[in-house]
Order: C-alpha cells, then structure tokens, then sequence
C-alpha cells in the first residue's frame, strides 16, 4: 500500500472492496457506505474497508467500443466473523447481498430510490435492511418500487435500539 488514510484497524475484521477506476473502461466505485479505513494502492485501485454491519453500495460497470457491458449495483451489508454471506467480486471476504441490480436499467431504477431516500436527508447506509430486501424484491418482479419513508426510518431506529 503506498498511502493510508488511517491506520489499519487490528482490533476487528474487517470487510474490504477494492475499488478500480479506468476511465471508460472499468470502473468499481461505492454509492454509499462509511468506510473506516481507505488506502490507496495506485492511480487507479484503492481499498475501502467497513466494520461487520455497516451497509454500503458497490456499483461496477465495465464497457467496450460499442458501449456498457456490464453494469451491477450491489448493496451490502459487511458481515461479523462466523456469519454466514455470500462471495462478491471486489469484496472481501464477502458480506450479505441486500439487494442486487444486474442491468443498466435497474441499476438507474435503484440509483433513483436511493437519490430519494438522500432527498430525505436520510443517508442511504442508515436504512433498514429490511427496505433494501424489499427494494430487490419489487424491482426483481418489476412491481414499481415502494419508496422509504421518514416513518419507516423512525421505526428502524427505534428497533435498532431496542434489539441492541
């Protein structure tokens, strides 16, 4: 690693995502998530890791010189030692997949309910993830989405704080 943003955590696991940037050509980024450590591996790699239960959302997109190949938009949550999860390229050692979009058109369908939940003033790694599920679910069957509510927000908190 050539530069660290923090210093590396040596008290829990972390999961990691490698990010790639080439432009045009292949590019990993995150939409969302609070990362606790990133460092930069070269011009175009870094890596951003979260702490077991921190959600965050991985687009990939990779294209030739007639236009997108592939287009994925993955929202995860990042796993605790023995849980179980699922492998995801980019991700290590993987996390459980929430919600998973695998083409352009959904991919936007996603985009546009997270830029509503971020219209909210509500931060997209701060949803239930149950509503993630649910968001997967709908756009999966190609039922119009149910947008998240502030009430819906409020309640998630509460329960958050009561099953602590």
């Amino acid at each position: 690693m050539n530069r660290t943003e923090q210093q590396p955590s040596e008290q829990q696991p972390l999961t990691h995502v490698e990010l790639i940037w080439i432009e045009q050509k292949l590019e990993h980024w995150l939409r969302f998530g609070r990362p606790v450590e990133k460092a930069i591996l070269d011009r175009q790699r870094s890596v951003s890791s979260f702490k077991p239960g921190s959600i965050f959302a991985l687009v990939r997109w990779a294209s030739n010189d007639y236009g997108t190949i592939v287009s994925h938009l993955d929202i995860v949550r990042a796993v605790s030692p023995g849980e179980r999860f699922q492998t995801l390229p980019c991700v290590s050692p993987g996390g459980e997949i929430l919600l998973r979009a695998d083409n352009w058109p959904t991919v936007e369908r996603v985009q546009q309910e997270i830029d509503s939940i971020e219209a909210l003033r509500i931060n997209p790694a701060d949803v239930a993830p149950d509503y993630w599920r649910q968001l997967h679910n709908r756009v999966a069957a190609g039922h119009a989405p149910r947008h998240y509510t502030r009430e819906q927000h409020a309640a998630w908190l509460k329960r958050r704080r009561v099953t602590s």
